[in-house]
């Protein structure tokens, strides 16, 4: 049935199109997309448009989605999975989004993601279930406003550490990459993380990712993609291994 599939795609490019304001405006402003190829921009645009139309958004507290917020949200999220395919965001279908900092009445248990321990949160993603998200932090972050900082990649490298069944920071590694490496280095980075807090050491790297293997990956995740730099300088085994696992350098990209 894959050719039912590909008419599917081709009917949903041509009849729901991302309106090419949003979509220039987005390119044109955000830093995270600068050095995307022209080919790379087409693809995103396509992944983007098909993520719209499989995904349910509703927007909280009288958030209005006005297509600019819409396409914003879909572009992060597919800058992820640009090398990887649609198929990693399978299995669950709502984004929600608040005009800003929402407040969880609920314990987090093992079946879900949080990003931050209590009070009033900046987002959220849960296995199976929503990504949550808060509208006023993702658009100061797509400003550059905090460099390393991302709630939308942040809340979607979630997504891809779940896709193994449990959040742990530790994703499928793909064919090629050796799941041992992947351990030994990420594990070493915490560690280093966290002997560096507890001196008060600068580090460059956001100290919410000393809060969990999880955590971490999810941080490091928002430095690969906004300050590869930093993370390339700080962690460079880390990044190494990023870059296997999202077929991308976005070091070598923006740095062009």
């Amino acid at each position: 049935m894959k050719w039912l599939d590909r008419l599917r795609v081709r009917h949903t490019l041509r009849h729901h199109p991302i309106p090419d304001e949003s979509w220039h405006k987005l390119m044109r402003e955000a830093d995270i997309f600068r050095g995307l190829t022209s080919v790379e921009r087409a693809h995103l645009r396509e992944m983007s448009t098909l993520f719209l139309h499989r995904k349910a958004f509703s927007g909280a507290q009288g958030l209005e989605l006005t297509n600019d917020i819409l396409v914003a949200v879909a572009a992060q999220a597919c800058l992820l999975i640009l090398e990887l395919g649609l198929d990693y965001y399978d299995g669950w279908v709502e984004v929600i989004l608040y005009p800003g900092a929402f407040k969880v009445s609920r314990d987090v248990n093992e079946n879900g993601v949080v990003s931050d321990a209590g009070g009033h949160l900046a987002g959220e993603s849960w296995q199976r279930g929503p990504v949550v998200l808060a509208w006023a932090t993702a658009a100061a972050d797509l400003a550059g406003h905090q460099s390393g900082h991302n709630v939308v990649v942040h809340e979607f490298a979630h997504k891809l550490d779940s896709l193994d069944g449990s959040a742990n920071g530790i994703p499928p590694v793909h064919s090629g990459m050796i799941r041992e490496d992947w351990t030994q280095v990420f594990t070493d980075a915490f560690d280093a993380l966290r002997s560096q807090l507890e001196h008060h050491h600068s580090h460059g790297i956001d100290a919410y990712a000393a809060t969990s293997p999880a955590e971490f990956f999810a941080v490091v995740s928002e430095t690969f993609f906004t300050a590869p730099a930093t993370l390339h300088h700080q962690f460079p085994a880390v990044y190494e291994q990023l870059a296997l696992f999202y077929r991308q350098d976005p070091k070598s990209r923006l740095s062009a």
